[in-house]
């Protein structure tokens, strides 16, 4: 019996941060937010998911007549499922590293900021103009003028409840 009522605490626990978050995004208060906001509160929440995985996540919780609003009665279980299957976390800060010294092929320990830019703007899911330069805006190292990227990612992922 011990382990049902951890279970239903652990789900209304989960169910509050959800509500927390979506109330933020509530302007009108009426239960309701602009689609566009569903990628941020989303990752407000701890979640990662890709475009293509958010953009499913949409169409999921949009009406059949889309309004550009999702409701919080959709939003709910939806997400109280992502949250409990523990989808899109985010990656570990070793992976991250190993990441960037994939990219650093004469293992220099940096990267150019051009460097970065082309691989993330050119390959895989790209950056936009903004989010490159609200990257390169906290990574570059300023006298240096390049990525010192293991004290970038420690700076990115670091987590004050250690």
């Amino acid at each position: 019996m011990a382990d049902k009522s951890i279970a239903e605490n652990i789900i209304t626990e989960t169910q509050k941060r959800i509500g927390n978050a979506f109330d933020v995004f509530d302007h009108e208060s009426n239960k309701t937010v602009d689609v566009r906001e569903i990628g941020t509160i989303i990752r407000s929440l701890g979640c990662f998911p890709s475009e293509a995985e958010l953009h499913d996540i949409i169409s999921e919780l949009e009406e059949e007549e889309p309004t550009g609003f999702v409701r919080y009665e959709k939003f709910l279980p939806t997400m109280t499922k992502v949250l409990l299957e523990r989808k899109f976390r985010p990656i570990t800060e070793d992976l991250l590293i190993q990441a960037f010294e994939v990219l650093d092929q004469q293992k220099k320990g940096h990267l150019e900021p051009a460097e970065l830019a082309k691989y993330l703007t050119q390959e895989g899911e790209p950056f936009t103009q903004e989010e490159m330069d609200e990257m390169l805006s906290a990574a570059v190292d300023p006298d240096k003028n390049v990525i010192f990227y293991k004290d970038f990612v420690s700076m990115m992922t670091y987590d004050d409840s250690r």
